[in-house]
């Protein structure tokens, strides 16, 4: 039987392994090729012209050596001068550390002698209210701040909403805030005058004790009190009786308080207290007027001199 002549299989040429830095072609080619082409045909040139290497001939022998020796030198050089100069920087720099102690020592005895002046100036002006302000002397020294101040009153706590944003429109949605969830000044402003109003006879925020001539104000989000930055939660202290708090309440002040808190979302509290001490104000503003000779004017008292107290 005629058998057909087979044909031998076919195999194909299995593909090379791919190479596990592959993904790493441009780094590979880096460190395969450190050298750039052209460096390397020149320092391939250089070989077969004999210049490569070190110098052979006794001339650049001799210039080598006199840039090795004159480097050597400038090293020397710098060193030496390095070494001469650290005492004398080391002496500067103590002298300039003896000068800033110094000046510190000096601007912190100057603080303490304005901090007693201060008080010196506090005490005495807290005297003359009290020996000058006729019979209502007490009264007098209340409003301004200058003595301190304790008795039954109210406890009022104001913080921002947990998340400030814009708010239904309410008490003060025509107000231009933007952020309703903020306490601001104006709502500070409106909370003390309640309190005044509603018969406190002394008031203070955070610690700061008010006058009947304390300014709040606002910089920024930061409401200012006489100046003074404050701190959310705001605490209102007030000396004013046992019914102060009903007082407050029922007042129109203590009602916008109320739509705050049910309209934005500022946190409120006011909490009755058996006692309540407040500090003496830290400045004092004290005029003094006289009234104008006989003949001088239309017997109209105007004021003569003003002095401020520090703050």
């Amino acid at each position: 039987m005629c058998g057909m002549s087979q044909q031998p299989p076919v195999r194909s040429t299995p593909s090379p392994p791919r190479r596990p830095d592959a993904s790493m072609s441009l780094l590979t080619n880096v460190m395969e090729h450190s050298l750039d082409d052209g460096y390397a045909e020149a320092a391939a040139r250089q070989k077969a012209d004999g210049t490569a290497g070190m110098p052979r001939t006794l001339r650049r022998k001799l210039g080598l050596a006199a840039c090795l020796v004159l480097a050597a030198a400038v090293v020397t050089l710098g060193a030496a001068n390095a070494r001469i100069a650290a005492p004398v920087i080391a002496k500067e720099r103590e002298k300039l550390v003896d000068r800033i102690q110094s000046e510190t020592a000096a601007a912190d005895k100057l603080e303490k002698n304005v901090e007693t002046l201060r008080v010196d100036v506090g005490e005495r002006q807290r005297k003359a209210l009290e020996q000058h302000g006729g019979d209502q002397a007490e009264l007098v020294s209340l409003l301004s701040g200058a003595t301190p101040v304790s008795g039954p009153g109210v406890k009022l706590v104001v913080d921002d909403a947990k998340e400030t944003g814009e708010g239904s429109d309410g008490p003060r949605g025509s107000s231009g805030f933007a952020d309703t969830g903020r306490v601001r000044d104006r709502d500070m402003q409106r909370f003390v005058n309640g309190l005044w109003q509603s018969g406190a006879e002394a008031v203070a925020i955070n610690g700061q004790r008010l006058t009947m001539l304390s300014a709040i104000r606002a910089a920024g989000d930061a409401i200012l009190v006489d100046n003074r930055p404050l701190a959310p939660p705001y605490t209102v202290l007030a000396v004013g009786g046992k019914h102060l708090n009903t007082t407050f309440n029922d007042s129109a002040d203590g009602q916008y308080l109320h739509a705050l808190q049910e309209s934005y979302g500022i946190r409120t509290s006011v909490t009755d207290q058996e006692e309540v001490r407040l500090p003496a104000a830290p400045s004092l503003i004290v005029r003094i007027a006289q009234p104008l000779a006989a003949g001088g004017g239309k017997g109209v008292a105007e004021p003569k001199k003003t002095e401020k107290g520090t703050s």
